[in-house]
This record gives structure tokens, C-alpha cells and sequence, in this order.
């Protein structure tokens, strides 16, 4: 059995503000494992992650947050990409740097967390290994707009966050949780589906059932990697300057080969050529 799993690791460790994580076990394309969205912090993450990893398949884990960052200041390559396309659609690209202090600085919490979980960091062979423990940096937000057509477009983001207060409109929280849903349909899971269909009907959303939310969205990037055909899926950046694993339509992947060629950015480990 395969376990993928999903984590909106939140980026501190705040115990007020946690993360979440969720997981499906799979077996020969169909869902025969489901461990529901929880709230956790990095411990907690892992201790998860040790519970619940495959003891004979591959085990992976799709991560909201940047995992390779050596920059000391500014953006990452990968993100400059990333943001031309999320300004576009009507969001935000947080930039990471070593100069965040709980966030990307040396004693912060996700390094501690990389190295005791001792997983490799190799997409590509993540996609076809029969065993062992495997990560990668996923972004949700813009995987939202290969998931359904509806996302894709000017200021076509949805606002589903419900901390922001000003922005947040119920009517996108639905179609989220409807589009993971979908999404959780066709890759063979039922409970998930349930699930995603059930917080959808939440009549006062928090920011708890967002993040719970955006770890199923990571868990089906991950099922998408693994599961459907490559060509439906890219690699923006490398394991040098930093990098994301999306699901990618054509829209996207055009939109994407355009800014990337801009800052000189490989996809699936090219820079584009003019």
C-alpha cells in the first residue's frame, strides 16, 4: 500500500496557529486507507507521518512550504514565476528568505522537522519508486487554477480564507471544498470526497478548517503526481534555488512557460527557450 500525505505545515510553530495534515493509504488505484484532516503542529506532524508511512510502498508527502531556501534576502527564483501568475489570478506569493525568523532562519522549525523525518527530497523519483520515504514542496493556491477552469482566469482567485475577513466569500469556500471533492472522486477516494464535501457545508468557516482544507488539496497534488500522466503535471524551479510540484492544465503550463522564461526558471529542469 501507498500512503500519500498532505501538510499545511502553517510555516511556524505556533501552538495557537497549527498546521494540519491528512493522509490515504492507496492500493492499485483505489482509496483502501483514510486518515482525516487534524490540526498539528511540526511534532505532532511527524509523529503522524512515522505512524501512518507505508511498511511496503512508497510513502509521500506533498508540503506547503518552501523546503529548499538559500537565499538570504528577496524571493526565490521559483516564487518570482509563481507570483506573476498568482498576481494575475487575484492572489499573494509570500516570499521566503533566511532572513524570516521563524520561518526560514536557521533555528526555525522546519529544518529540525526535515532532517529527523529523514525523507528524500526527489520528485522525479518520487513518481516511480516502489518503496521508501519521499518529499516535495507543493503550493495549493496555484494548483487551484489547473483544478478547475473556473480558477483560471484575471482575478479569478478564489477567496476562501477566512481570516481575511474583507476578502473571504462563502460562495468560493464552496467551490473549493466542491473541487477537492471532484477531484478526490476521480483519483478514488470516497472518504475524502465526504470529507471535503461535509466542511463545505460549514455555515462560519475558521481559519482551523482552511488549513484542514489545504492539506486534502496537498494530499491530491501528491495522489496527481503519482497517479495521473506526467505531462499533467510540472516542476517549476530546482533542487537548487527552490522549487513546487503543481498539477498543470495547458493554460497553466503556457502562462507559466512565459514567466519562466522571463526569470530564467527551469520547468521539469529546462529553462524555456524562446
Amino acid at each position: 500500500m501507498d500512503i500519500f500525505i498532505g501538510f499545511d505545515s502553517a510555516w511556524t510553530d505556533n501552538p495557537k496557529a497549527p498546521g494540519a495534515i491528512c493522509a490515504v493509504g492507496m492500493e492499485e488505484r483505489r482509496c483502501v486507507q483514510f486518515y482525516a484532516p487534524q490540526s498539528v503542529t511540526f511534532k505532532q506532524a511527524r509523529i503522524f507521518i512515522q505512524n501512518a508511512r507505508s511498511k511496503n510502498g512508497v510513502t509521500l508527502i506533498a508540503l506547503d512550504q518552501p523546503t529548499v531556501v538559500p537565499n538570504l534576502t528577496g524571493s526565490r527564483p521559483v516564487e518570482r514565476a509563481a507570483a506573476s501568475l498568482i498576481s494575475w489570478l487575484g492572489g499573494g506569493v509570500q516570499p521566503s528568505n533566511r532572513g524570516k525568523l521563524g520561518m526560514f532562519c536557521d533555528a526555525s522549525p522546519i529544518w529540525g522537522f526535515l532532517t529527523e523525518l529523514g525523507a528524500e527530497e526527489n520528485p522525479e523519483r518520487a513518481r516511480k519508486a516502489t518503496d521508501g520515504l519521499y518529499l516535495m514542496e507543493v503550493f495549493p493556491a496555484l494548483a487551484l487554477a489547473s483544478l478547475h477552469t473556473e480558477f483560471f482566469g484575471r482575478l479569478r482567485a478564489p477567496k476562501y480564507n477566512p481570516d481575511r475577513k474583507k476578502t473571504f466569500l462563502m460562495v468560493d469556500w464552496r467551490r473549493v471544498a466542491d473541487v477537492a471533492a471532484r477531484e478526490s472522486d476521480l483519483l478514488g477516494c470516497d472518504e475524502l470526497a465526504e470529507w471535503c464535501r461535509t466542511v463545505g457545508k460549514t455555515a462560519k468557516p475558521h481559519k482551523t478548517h482552511q488549513d484542514m482544507l489545504d492539506s486534502v488539496l496537498c494530499v491530491l497534488i501528491a495522489l496527481h503526481w503519482r497517479l495521473r500522466s506526467r505531462c499533467e503535471s510540472l516542476i517549476l524551479g530546482d533542487s537548487t534555488t527552490g522549487y513546487m510540484v503543481l498539477p498543470a492544465s495547458r493554460e497553466v503550463r503556457d502562462y507559466l512557460i512565459t514567466k519562466a522564461r522571463k526569470f530564467l526558471v527551469p520547468i521539469d529542469g529546462v529553462v524555456p527557450s524562446a
